[in-house]
Protein backbone atom coordinates (compact mmCIF):
# COMPACT_ATOMS: atom_id res chain seq x y z
CA UNK A 1 0.00 0.00 0.00
CA UNK A 2 2.84 2.56 0.81
CA UNK A 3 4.44 1.83 -2.16
CA UNK A 4 1.04 2.66 -4.53
CA UNK A 5 1.18 6.01 -2.74
CA UNK A 6 4.08 6.95 -3.28
CA UNK A 7 3.52 6.17 -7.32
CA UNK A 8 0.56 8.02 -6.98
CA UNK A 9 2.70 10.42 -5.27
CA UNK A 10 5.09 10.45 -7.95
CA UNK A 11 2.63 10.49 -11.11
CA UNK A 12 1.01 13.59 -9.42
CA UNK A 13 4.46 15.47 -9.17
CA UNK A 14 5.00 15.06 -13.08
CA UNK A 15 1.73 15.83 -14.24
CA UNK A 16 1.03 19.02 -12.27
CA UNK A 17 4.25 19.93 -10.51
CA UNK A 18 7.14 19.70 -12.84
CA UNK A 19 5.63 21.32 -15.91
CA UNK A 20 5.23 24.36 -13.82
CA UNK A 21 8.79 24.30 -12.43
CA UNK A 22 11.04 26.63 -14.81
CA UNK A 23 8.28 28.51 -16.39
CA UNK A 24 7.48 31.88 -15.49
CA UNK A 25 5.09 33.02 -12.77
CA UNK A 26 4.11 36.39 -13.78
CA UNK A 27 3.08 38.02 -16.41
CA UNK A 28 3.90 41.43 -17.72
CA UNK A 29 1.11 44.42 -17.78
CA UNK A 30 -0.29 44.40 -21.48
CA UNK A 31 0.66 48.13 -22.00
CA UNK A 32 4.30 47.65 -21.85
CA UNK A 33 3.97 44.65 -24.37
CA UNK A 34 5.73 45.13 -27.83
CA UNK A 35 8.01 46.94 -30.03
CA UNK A 36 8.46 50.28 -28.79
CA UNK A 37 10.74 53.62 -29.28
CA UNK A 38 12.14 55.44 -26.17
CA UNK A 39 12.56 59.49 -26.60
CA UNK A 40 16.35 59.04 -27.02
CA UNK A 41 15.21 56.96 -30.56
CA UNK A 42 16.45 53.49 -28.96
CA UNK A 43 14.08 50.53 -29.94
CA UNK A 44 12.90 47.81 -27.78
CA UNK A 45 10.70 45.02 -27.97
CA UNK A 46 8.86 43.19 -24.31
CA UNK A 47 7.63 40.40 -23.61
CA UNK A 48 6.43 38.74 -20.74
CA UNK A 49 9.93 36.99 -20.53
CA UNK A 50 12.34 39.15 -22.36
CA UNK A 51 12.90 42.91 -22.78
CA UNK A 52 15.13 43.41 -25.90
CA UNK A 53 17.05 46.87 -25.64
CA UNK A 54 18.40 46.58 -29.55
CA UNK A 55 20.31 45.50 -31.52
CA UNK A 56 22.09 43.91 -28.65
CA UNK A 57 21.05 44.26 -24.95
CA UNK A 58 18.70 41.48 -23.75
CA UNK A 59 17.50 41.19 -20.07
CA UNK A 60 15.64 37.85 -19.41
CA UNK A 61 12.76 37.97 -17.20
CA UNK A 62 12.66 36.61 -14.00
CA UNK A 63 9.76 38.39 -12.51
CA UNK A 64 7.10 40.95 -13.29
CA UNK A 65 6.04 42.69 -9.98
CA UNK A 66 2.57 45.05 -11.34
CA UNK A 67 1.72 46.19 -8.25
CA UNK A 68 5.09 47.47 -7.20
CA UNK A 69 5.47 48.33 -11.25
CA UNK A 70 9.37 46.71 -11.26
CA UNK A 71 10.86 44.12 -13.40
CA UNK A 72 13.49 41.58 -12.15
CA UNK A 73 15.85 40.40 -15.02
CA UNK A 74 18.71 38.79 -15.83
CA UNK A 75 21.75 40.20 -18.07
CA UNK A 76 22.00 38.18 -21.19
CA UNK A 77 25.63 36.43 -20.79
CA UNK A 78 26.60 38.17 -24.31
CA UNK A 79 25.20 41.53 -23.36
CA UNK A 80 28.39 44.24 -24.30
CA UNK A 81 28.17 45.66 -20.48
CA UNK A 82 27.21 43.93 -17.22
CA UNK A 83 26.57 40.28 -18.60
CA UNK A 84 25.18 38.04 -16.11
CA UNK A 85 24.79 40.40 -13.66
CA UNK A 86 20.91 41.18 -12.81
CA UNK A 87 18.66 44.26 -13.42
CA UNK A 88 15.94 45.79 -12.03
CA UNK A 89 13.49 47.93 -13.92
CA UNK A 90 11.13 50.25 -12.46
CA UNK A 91 8.27 51.39 -14.72
CA UNK A 92 4.85 53.79 -14.80
CA UNK A 93 2.29 55.03 -17.11
CA UNK A 94 2.53 58.41 -18.07
CA UNK A 95 -0.61 60.29 -18.79
CA UNK A 96 -0.95 63.81 -21.58
CA UNK A 97 1.93 62.93 -22.47
CA UNK A 98 1.38 61.12 -25.95
CA UNK A 99 2.10 59.84 -28.12
CA UNK A 100 4.71 58.33 -24.88
CA UNK A 101 2.21 56.22 -22.56
CA UNK A 102 4.75 54.63 -20.18
CA UNK A 103 8.30 55.19 -18.80
CA UNK A 104 10.85 53.15 -17.37
CA UNK A 105 14.24 53.68 -15.47
CA UNK A 106 17.05 50.93 -14.79
CA UNK A 107 16.82 51.29 -11.19
CA UNK A 108 20.14 49.02 -11.12
CA UNK A 109 21.93 46.81 -13.60
CA UNK A 110 24.73 45.56 -12.31
CA UNK A 111 23.26 43.58 -9.24
CA UNK A 112 25.77 40.29 -8.24
CA UNK A 113 22.09 38.80 -6.75
CA UNK A 114 18.69 39.10 -7.25
CA UNK A 115 18.47 39.98 -3.46
CA UNK A 116 20.75 42.77 -3.70
CA UNK A 117 18.76 44.10 -7.34
CA UNK A 118 15.27 43.85 -5.48
CA UNK A 119 17.09 45.80 -2.71
CA UNK A 120 17.54 48.69 -4.59
CA UNK A 121 16.02 52.29 -3.69
CA UNK A 122 13.12 52.47 -5.96
CA UNK A 123 12.95 54.96 -8.49
CA UNK A 124 10.93 58.12 -7.83
CA UNK A 125 7.68 57.39 -9.67
CA UNK A 126 6.14 61.08 -8.81
CA UNK A 127 9.19 62.64 -10.06
CA UNK A 128 9.71 61.30 -13.64
CA UNK A 129 12.06 64.32 -14.51
CA UNK A 130 14.26 63.49 -12.22
CA UNK A 131 13.01 60.05 -10.47
CA UNK A 132 15.49 57.64 -12.23
CA UNK A 133 18.80 57.90 -10.28
CA UNK A 134 18.42 61.94 -10.76
CA UNK A 135 17.72 61.45 -14.52
CA UNK A 136 14.57 61.34 -16.11
CA UNK A 137 12.82 58.13 -17.24
CA UNK A 138 12.76 56.54 -20.49
CA UNK A 139 9.42 57.38 -22.08
CA UNK A 140 8.46 55.09 -24.20
CA UNK A 141 5.90 54.98 -27.71
CA UNK A 142 4.27 52.57 -29.78
CA UNK A 143 6.15 51.28 -32.86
Amino acid sequence: MQQLKLVLFGCFLLLFVCPVIGQQKTKAPGFVLGSFQDDYGIKYTISDSLWFQRESVKYHIIEWNQKDQWVLAKNDPLNPSEPGKFTRIDYRQFEKMEPFLWGFCYTIYDADTKEKALKAVSADRANPKKGCNGFPFSRMKPL
